[in-house]
């Protein structure tokens, strides 16, 4: 989900780290690029990272079998939440 947003921002740190050059007070143009890309490649390793944990993720193990003695149908579902 947020690897949009860090090809985003990392877009827009090269932009200003490398094409232009504007006067921002207090803040170099090429510092403020290069924290833009970090915080870009930061948010698309935390994605990779978090992409399996969902809440309310499941994991359902379902068995059936027949009963030799009865003849009846045994079902059983197992649920693990993640």
């Amino acid at each position: 989900m947020y690897i949009g947003l860090g090809i985003v921002l990392i877009v827009i740190g090269a932009i200003l780290a490398f094409a232009l050059n504007v006067d921002i007070p207090g803040v170099g143009d090429d510092t403020l690029g290069y924290i833009l890309m970090i915080a870009g490649l930061l948010a698309i390793v935390l994605s990779f990272a978090f992409r399996g944990r969902r809440p309310g993720a499941v994991t359902t193990t379902r068995e059936s079998h027949v009963d030799p003695a009865t003849g009846t149908r045994v079902d059983r579902t197992d649920i693990d939440p993640r």
